[in-house]
């Protein structure tokens, strides 16, 4: 892939515990950094941070696309979240992906506990490439990495999709999740 075809990239903070400052997003500053290594003439837009509700992620998704945005980076909401305990906090961001993508593949990792701690989630509307990223900011920094590394060699969704997940994955103790 032409790795300069990145020349306006959208990142989405998603999370209400973002949105209401109760956390700080290390990540997109992160994200921004790393995307600028690889695309140095991009043109970065960093959205204010979205309610994890299903219809504000697609509207931002939809927003990015009217934009014109080559890439859009989803980060946080990339759990079971409320799915596997309702005193967990709410994660749609995956779940939004799979309404609105036109192509995509994704990869789960489980807790031994059966829960998900993380699904990502690599696709495409129209020429707009989107992922996502685990919220906390080890996993997200490993999945940007690895993302980085992939675009430049594939536009595979899938295969860009495997190799964000296992860097996810190694992120986790040994025995502690699955892939």
């Amino acid at each position: 892939m032409d790795s300069g075809l990145m020349n306006r990239i959208w990142i989405i903070p998603t999370g209400d515990e973002i949105r209401n400052g109760v956390v700080r997003d290390l990540d997109s500053p992160m994200v921004m950094s790393e995307m600028l290594r690889i695309w140095p003439m991009a043109e970065i837009v960093r959205t204010a941070p979205v309610y994890d509700e299903m219809q504000e992620i697609l509207n931002m998704l939809l927003s990015a696309r009217e934009d014109g945005a080559d890439l859009t980076v989803l980060i946080g909401g990339s759990g079971g979240g409320h799915r596997f305990s309702p005193t967990l906090g709410k994660d749609f961001s995956h779940s939004a992906m799979d309404v609105f993508l036109e192509q995509g593949a994704s990869r789960e990792i489980y807790g031994k506990n059966g829960h998900l701690w993380c699904r990502l989630v690599c696709g495409r509307k129209g020429k707009m490439l989107v992922i996502n990223l685990p919220g906390p900011y080890t996993e997200a920094k490993a999945a940007i990495q690895a993302f980085s590394a992939a675009v430049c060699e594939t536009d595979d969704v899938a295969e860009i999709n495997r190799v964000m997940a296992e860097a996810v994955f190694s992120q986790y103790p040994a025995g502690s999740a699955e892939l």
